[in-house]
């Protein structure tokens, strides 16, 4: 059932009782505000309350009638929501512009929620049996607070548009059955016996060997594997210890024969049961075709089977087809639209048409949009996920890049079907603003990877556009895997659903 944040007005017989000081950092008088709210989000959580008189620090206790004149009711549990760095004479934000009851124990959260400066704490309270409501925590981080009593967030700019189900995800969410585009879980292979790969080089123009010029002194007397290695380690703190990603990670050596092996998304894809609205059946894992023999390697028998634990009851082969000379290089050549059913690809000799066409039939998508793509030189761009990227709701694409005005027309078109689009030049191309990966941090929030490269080639209203619908942009600088691998951030997070 929805309920909207319902405004009271002040009674000042119960507001009185809350002028007690009972933490030091409650001031003697409180500036009067004239209405208070109550969110119902979920059965299972706290219902969520703002005070007609802004708190500035948790109470040790509230007196049960300002509760239920509040939330209409007298509940188990309350959470009182205060603004953590909100200045002294500004006013209280509305409630209801920050979060949102969607029904089926979901919500919308504003994305200006998730920036630092605009944190909201919640105090949390349980009912006594004397007529009062105790502290049983404080200072709860709201988005935290949700993810942990399992409310399913859809993160949106403008709460008030998401109860219209204006947004892919929020629409998304509102189906039981549907599966997210965005996963917390991935498997990522360290570079521990990362070379120039000679093989993938003859088409892979965004390859180079030797190593950046500009790179850190700090990386003096390194070899290129010890400095791919060093950026790779940050990558790696950035998605677990900042973003809270879960991250399966192996290694990889000389005698494996996979220079390649940091990309993994290339091999290997997986799909929960639900996927595109309800277009894949059962949880499903794809292995993929590879152009280059050393790349093929990178199937390795080890990893398939740890992979095979993670309840696929489906497998779809499609290595054969190597023997036939047909390629079909994974989500390097699959970009995603996992919410609503939609694959795009960028045919190159990496990305067979009739491979795209069975890959669809197999797994049940709704529809295939494919096109030509090409570099500043008129070569072929050998994987999609170079050149464009797709999360809940804003896609990254690289118009520029499709020459022809059919082809470049029905992609924008299909893409803003249910995106925002960011358009991308070459240049920015080749910065790798197109190879950035939507991924769920540890509150259950949507947030984008990618390298520091791409993080500053994107101009500034770019990356406002990607902040109205992700929680946070976390990069890392992966100067030498890009520049020498020819891939980046996306290219190295396989994801896992």
């Amino acid at each position: 059932m929805l309920r909207a944040a319902i405004p009271l007005r002040a009674n000042s017989g119960l507001l009185a009782q809350l002028s007690l000081r009972c933490f030091s950092s409650v001031p003697a008088e409180v500036p009067d505000v004239e209405h208070g709210e109550a969110i119902h989000v979920a059965p299972q959580c706290p219902v969520l309350l703002r005070l007609p008189e802004r708190p500035w620090g948790a109470m040790h206790s509230l007196p049960a009638g300002l509760v239920s004149n509040l939330a209409g009711s007298e509940p188990l549990r309350v959470g009182i929501v205060r603004d953590a760095f909100l200045p002294h004479d500004e006013a209280q934000r509305p409630l209801a512009t920050a979060v949102a009851a969607l029904g089926q124990g979901r919500a919308a959260v504003a994305s200006a929620i998730t920036e630092p400066h605009n944190r909201l704490l919640v105090d949390e309270y349980d009912r006594g049996h004397d007529g009062r409501y105790h502290l049983s925590k404080g200072s709860t981080d709201l988005l935290r607070l949700l993810y942990r009593e399992g409310v399913r967030v859809c993160h949106v700019p403008d709460v008030r548009l998401a109860l219209t189900g204006e947004y892919n995800s929020t629409i998304s969410s509102l189906s039981l059955s549907a599966s997210k585009q965005s996963t917390n879980e991935v498997m990522m292979v360290a570079p521990t016996a990362f070379q120039f790969n000679e093989q993938t080089a003859q088409d892979n123009h965004f390859m180079h060997s030797g190593t950046r010029t500009t790179t850190t002194s700090s990386f003096e007397g390194m070899t290129l594997t010890q400095k791919v290695l060093r950026e790779f380690a940050g990558l790696h703190h950035q998605l677990t210890e900042v973003a809270g990603v879960d991250v399966n990670l192996w290694q990889h050596s000389s005698g494996h024969g996979t220079p390649d092996a940091v990309f993994p998304n290339n091999w290997f894809s997986t799909h929960a049961a639900g996927e595109g609205n309800g277009a894949v059946k059962e949880n499903t894992l794809v292995l993929y075709p590879m152009k280059c023999p050393n790349r093929a390697a990178e199937r390795r028998e080890d990893i398939i089977g740890v992979l095979k634990t993670k309840g696929y009851t489906r497998v779809v082969d499609l290595s054969g087809e190597e023997a036939a000379g047909r390629f079909f290089e994974g989500t390097g050549v699959l970009v995603l639209d996992r919410i609503n059913g939609i694959a795009y690809v960028s045919l190159s000799e990496r990305a067979d048409t009739a491979l795209a066409e069975k890959w669809v039939s197999e797994m049940g998508y709704r529809e295939l949009v494919t096109f030509h793509s090409t570099d500043a030189t008129g070569l072929p761009v050998y994987h999609t996920n170079v050149m464009m990227a797709i999360g809940s709701d804003v896609a990254v694409c690289c118009l520029e890049a499709v020459a022809d005005p059919k082809e470049r027309q029905h992609l924008l078109a299909s893409l803003r079907r249910h995106h925002e689009v960011v358009d991308i030049s070459r240049r920015q191309m080749d910065a790798l603003c197109g190879n950035v990966l939507e991924v769920e941090d540890g509150r259950g929030h949507p947030v984008l990877a990618l390298s520091s490269q791409a993080y500053n080639a994107f101009t500034d209203d770019q990356r406002r556009q990607l902040r109205r619908h992700l929680a946070a942009l976390h990069h890392a600088p992966i100067d030498n895997l890009e520049f020498v691998g020819g891939g980046g951030v996306r290219c190295s997070i396989a994801e896992i659903f």
